[in-house]
């Protein structure tokens, strides 16, 4: 047997991919026209795989993508090709979770605002200084500063798309005695921390009922374009949206537009319809959006977890067991 590698990875991984790879031949290359010639007889492929060098393969039966996404890596001739095709999903659910969390405290405890505040040297509770309670009364009253701060346990936190990051955003939500509810193409029992999970035919229940929604979904051919204006005029106008997931999945001009005519009370995006964000974009300027650059994946740990995958499919690829990671090339995941 024999796997294609390319681009070529460094020395360090090469030795425990081989090491894994035990009697199938590895071949680590950086040179499309050399891939072309060594993949005629490969029966495993990592890396970026192209239509030149799938057309040259004869005996390809599993082609493992060097990433979670997929929209990016698939062609019309692998779509058609009958080999196997895994990606790297799992990797980042619990990162991206903590992530969301972190959009999610912000605009239940106004953090967004009060960064913006220190910056200007301004002390002001949103709510307002004249609704503070005396020492002489104590605050046995409800205030309008009470109510400009969410209570976590007395929200709804609705998910779209209940996958491994799904599923790590519902257990912090549950940690946090939030409700969880979430939607999914494919819906199961619920998991641990999930409340309710609905096929797709209750989103809009999802959205009328949640105070966070939060996107989780993978770039799909159903998936693109899936929240515009319809979907934000059908939250709550307390609502925030939540993006973590794909930015084709959100329409910016119908965000804009939302968020300008106050149907939604705000958003947090990491993900854009394009990347970079244009500096002349509406959404910078905005008190009630809080924008991350493509960064709720980042984290130490996603290297030794990328390998481990591959490490691992290797292992089963040479010994004939099923795959990790399997992926539908029609669905896109």
């Amino acid at each position: 047997m024999k796997l294609v590698i390319y681009p070529a990875v460094d020395d360090v991984r090469l030795e425990q991919i081989k090491s894994a790879a035990g009697a199938m031949s590895v071949v680590n290359l950086d040179n499309p026209q050399s891939v072309v010639r060594e993949i005629v007889d490969a029966d495993a492929f990592f890396g970026k795989l192209t239509p030149d060098m799938l057309a040259a393969a004869n005996d390809l039966r599993w082609v493992q993508s060097p990433t979670a996404s997929l929209e990016h890596f698939l062609f019309p001739e692998l779509v058609e090709h009958p080999c196997t095709l895994t990606n790297m999903r799992g990797l980042f659910s619990d990162v991206i979770a903590d992530h969301v969390f972190g959009y999610i405290l912000c605009f239940a405890r106004n953090l967004h605002l009060y960064l913006r505040q220190q910056i200007s040297t301004t002390w002001e509770p949103i709510g307002g200084e004249s609704a503070r309670s005396s020492f002489a009364s104590g605050p046995g009253v409800v205030s309008s500063m009470d109510r400009a701060h969410l209570h976590l346990s007395d929200c709804t936190l609705g998910i779209v798309g209940l996958g491994a990051i799904g599923r790590a955003i519902a257990e912090r939500g549950s940690a946090f005695n939030m409700e969880v509810v979430a939607v999914d193409p494919y819906p199961v029992k619920p998991p641990p921390g999930v409340d309710e999970i609905w096929n797709m035919e209750r989103f809009d229940d999802l959205l009328a009922m949640s105070d966070f929604v939060v996107i989780a979904a993978p770039h799909t051919p159903s998936t693109e374009g899936m929240f515009g204006r319809e979907q934000f005029q059908r939250m709550k106008t307390s609502g925030y949206l939540i993006n973590i997931g794909r930015g084709v999945i959100v329409k910016l001009d119908d965000l804009v537009a939302s968020l300008d005519a106050g149907e939604i009370a705000g958003a947090a995006l990491d993900v854009f319809e394009v990347e970079p964000l244009p500096a002349d974009h509406p959404l910078w300027a905005m008190e009630n959006v809080i924008i991350t650059p493509h960064v709720a994946a980042c984290s130490v740990h996603i290297a030794q977890r990328h390998l481990d995958v591959l490490l691992e499919n290797i292992r089963r690829f040479v010994r004939g067991d099923e795959l990790l990671n399997q992926a539908s090339k029609i669905e896109w995941f």
